[in-house]
């Protein structure tokens, strides 16, 4: 039971015709441990220590009452007072606090209060999770609603999950949005600045455990890694702290690893003073000082104890937070400026505020007797470091004062609603309960035009202000708010930044500081996992040829489009060029110029063959075959053309076809010429039975025979599988190649192996004749023209198949033009040499002479 005759010693009473209570926790005593082997032992320091920054949570309250008061909009005919009183950060006080509000004045009497004693309407309080909850527990049996301004709400933690908070705490309303909203915008934040090696510290309790449970998953399904966990007391008690030095920083070693740059961390103001002392006495154990990103969520706000004042703080210079979105209201600065020791009757939370904040003494001597310096009571705030007081208000005076307005809100409905409908009612008579179901629609906007509103599980409906945290040596605080964090807007616009206005902690030189397991892997290489290791250390491996990565990190290299290959460094990849042989590449115009000097050496030849037709050497060998031949060579030489230029469809169906038909007919016609010769020899002995097949028939029927097998190979090969136009997008790198696709390369290879056929046949036939006695024998020069065109055919084919695009084709062309060349030039040079130049060799007479 509490004993009624200790009241709590910190409090702050202004008298009104409705009250709203108040818990704030602004004064702490430190206790020993309880052991239960003695007697449990009093406070060890008589003096309380004050949390000076969180006095501006109770001059927010004071503040809001003071403008409703002064509004003759809001609440015309009532006053507003209220009630504050002290939770001491511990659950006993804070029951205990709690029942004196609910109780009459002086006495803890629940559920009785004097005639004139104003009705508590609401409660405003709850600094810390576990407070909250041991408010909520009383109110909610009272049926008073309860505005957390500082609720830490956890998914698993002092309180059930939504759900459950609404069953079990009905009148509870939160002041900040669900806390997985700030996860969230943590892994946001992580992912803008590419982070994915960071190191989590977690209050060593049930709510940093469920925090864990929740937060490492959520990481790793966002690529983002915890290099270490470490956890941080809940609190310590005074004859615990040296041990807990001791075990603590035998992990500073793994959280001074330069690698793991960003610190996520995860707790409350007990254990954000438990980390300052362990920071703060790292340099008397020889430990580096710590150069990070402290990266924290609103439930920090960067408070020092008073006995923590001269202590470096610098250790969290360019920290980012995530705080509720707040404002300043006009007037505030002026309000406080006018704060003194003897501001206000019945503020009880001043002096030891005044005292440990400006290191002074109301009094001429303390409790213990011993001198300290006086103060004037004109101290002036604004002179106090940001680390104790800050002039502007914060995020948490912020929510005090919107819960503050929120209840004067729905004071005013309630009121504006029974003068519509059931007129006159008088406020004093309105009953908790009542509030609790305006509360829950209410919805208006403050003095600096920020809509106040709650959704259905109680809680705030506001975004994040990303705040960049400057700490300096002579201890002033300046907070840059630097982006937003709207957790309503849709997926991917929920997280603004503006990166050039952070500033960083000085070890990092204000260049944006990395934390990964390892390097980066640039564009041209991918990830590959280290054995054993976590998915975020990583080696970095070349891409495969033909594959590409454009960006950092890539899990794995990807393969161009097939109109694209990859660049040198294969970091993008570049339009494939069209290649085929142009008539305007030098390669091309010099083939074609091949193509017509010969053509033309072949008309040249012909007209010479046709001017001396009716001589012996013309003739001797053929007329007609010598014409076949040289017609045929021409339109060889021609028929090379049909290979230059862009691929249609017309000339892949006529180029490989009209090429074999075209030589068919030329090794017919020298095939032809070689048996003529042979035949002629054999029917000149006497009663030889080859006489009759010396003539034209002969040689007429070798010709058409031959030609018509080459001819019905070709159409076959058309009426099967044509020949048609494709890109080769795979053969030559960085390009679409245009070509004509054989359809069917065994046909294709046929219509050669034929003409290879008649070609060999032609040569071993010239080859055996070649010393027969005749006059003007062509099978000497027939012999010699098969071996250069099987050379030429032979040498063709590896040196075909080992190229590639255009150049498989001017290989073709070359060996079609010098194929042709070595048939015109071995048969018909010597020829056109005796015509033209050694004319008194082509007559009869030198034919008989021969012959004898």
């Amino acid at each position: 039971m509490f004993d009624d005759r200790l009241l709590i010693p910190h409090g702050f009473y202004q008298p009104g015709d409705l009250l709203i209570g108040g818990i704030v926790s602004q004064v702490l005593f430190l206790y020993n441990n309880l052991s239960f082997m003695e007697q449990p032992a009093k406070i060890l320091i008589n003096e309380p220590i004050s949390v000076p920054k969180n006095y501006q949570h109770v001059m927010a309250f004071a503040f809001a009452v003071k403008e409703i008061n002064e509004n003759l909009n809001i609440l015309s005919n009532v006053s507003l007072g209220f009630h504050i009183l002290n939770s001491y950060y511990t659950a006993g006080m804070t029951y205990k606090a709690t029942l004196n509000l609910l109780s009459t004045q002086q006495r803890f009497v629940t559920n009785f209060k004097c005639h004139h004693q104003s009705k508590l309407i609401a409660l405003i309080g709850g600094c810390i999770s576990e407070i909250s909850a041991n408010v909520a527990i009383i109110s909610a049996i009272h049926k008073i609603p309860q505005v957390l301004y500082i609720l830490f709400q956890l998914t698993y933690g002092s309180f059930l999950p939504v759900k459950s908070i609404r069953m079990q705490f009905p009148f509870l309303y939160q002041m900040v949005p669900n806390e997985t909203h700030q996860h969230t915008g943590v892994v946001l934040l992580l992912q803008h600045f590419r982070w994915t090696w960071v190191g989590l510290l977690a209050v060593a309790d049930d709510k940093g455990d469920q925090f864990l449970q929740t937060m490492v998953p959520m990481l790793s399904e966002n690529g983002i890694c915890s290099a270490f966990i470490d956890r941080i007391p809940k609190r310590a008690y005074f004859d615990e702290l040296i041990d807990l030095m001791i075990k603590r920083w035998e992990n500073y070693v793994i959280i001074s690893d330069k690698k793991v740059n960003a610190l996520f961390v995860y707790g409350e103001p007990p254990s954000f003073q438990i980390l300052r002392v362990l920071l703060f006495l790292a340099p008397f154990l020889s430990l580096p000082p710590l150069c990070k990103v402290w990266i924290i969520t609103s439930h920090w706000d960067f408070a020092s104890l008073s006995v923590q004042k001269i202590w470096d703080i610098q250790t969290f210079h360019g920290a980012i937070s995530f705080t509720v979105h707040s404002k300043q209201p006009q007037g505030f600065q002026k309000f406080i400026q006018t704060i003194r020791p003897s501001w206000v009757k019945g503020d009880g939370f001043v002096q030891d505020f005044w005292e440990q904040a400006f290191s002074c003494s109301l009094k001429v001597y303390n409790g213990l007797g011993e001198r300290k310096k006086v103060c004037t009571g004109e101290e002036k705030l604004e002179s106090l470091s940001g680390i104790l007081f800050e002039g502007k208000m914060t995020g948490h005076s912020y929510n005090v004062y919107n819960a503050v307005y929120a209840v004067a809100h729905a004071l005013n409905k309630i009121s504006s609603q029974h003068r519509s409908f059931r007129g006159s009612l008088k406020l004093q008579d309105v009953q908790p309960w009542q509030v609790h179901h305006i509360l829950r629609r209410i919805a208006f906007n403050n003095s600096e035009g920020d809509t106040v509103s709650f959704d259905e599980n109680g809680e705030l409906v506001t975004s994040f202000d990303i705040t960049n945290w400057l700490m300096f040596p002579n201890g002033s605080v300046v907070r840059v708010k630097v982006g937003r964090l709207e957790p309503q807007a849709p997926q991917g616009k929920q997280l603004a930044i503006n990166d050039d206005q952070i500033v960083w902690n000085q070890g990092f030189n204000q260049v944006l500081p990395l934390s990964v397991c390892n390097e980066n892997c640039y564009p041209g290489y991918s990830r590959k996992k280290k054995e054993g290791k976590k998915f975020c250390c990583y080696d970095c491996a070349p891409c495969p040829e033909g594959m590409i990565s454009h960006q950092k990190d890539m899990d794995a290299c990807v393969n161009c489009p097939e109109d694209q290959y990859p660049n040198k460094d294969q970091t993008q990849c570049i339009p494939k060029i069209i290649s085929y042989l142009s008539y305007r590449e030098d390669l091309a115009i010099a083939l074609t110029s091949l193509a017509i000097i010969f053509s033309f050496v072949t008309i040249v030849v012909l007209g010479i063959f046709m001017k001396h037709k009716d001589t012996p050497i013309v003739k001797a060998n053929n007329r007609m075959l010598t014409y076949i031949l040289l017609f045929s060579l021409l339109l060889c030489f021609l028929c090379s053309l049909l290979f230059i230029g862009q691929p249609g469809k017309a000339t892949c169906l006529l180029r490989q076809t009209t090429f074999g038909i075209v030589f068919s007919v030329a090794l017919s016609s020298v095939l032809a010429k070689t048996i003529t010769v042979v035949v002629a020899f054999m029917g000149t002995k006497p009663g030889s039975r080859m006489r009759k097949w010396v003539g034209k028939r002969l040689a007429n029927s070798v010709v058409l025979s031959c030609s018509f097998i080459q001819a019905a190979i070709c159409t076959l090969w058309l009426s099967s599988a044509p020949p048609f136009p494709g890109r080769d997008m795979h053969s030559v790198k960085g390009e679409i190649i245009l070509e004509c696709n054989e359809g069917s390369v065994s046909m294709f290879y046929c219509v050669l192996g034929y003409m290879g056929f008649l070609a060999i046949v032609s040569f071993i036939v010239a080859f055996l004749a070649r010393k027969l006695p005749n006059s003007f024998n062509e099978t000497k020069f027939i012999t010699f023209s098969m071996l250069v065109f099987c050379s030429v055919w032979l040498s063709f084919i590896p040196t075909y198949l080992s190229r590639k695009g255009k150049y498989m084709v001017a290989v073709e062309i070359f060996s079609i033009l010098s194929s042709s060349a070595g048939l015109l030039g071995c048969i018909f040079s010597p020829k056109c040499y005796v015509i033209v130049l050694r004319p008194e060799l082509n007559s009869r007479e030198q034919l008989v002479r021969k012959r004898k």
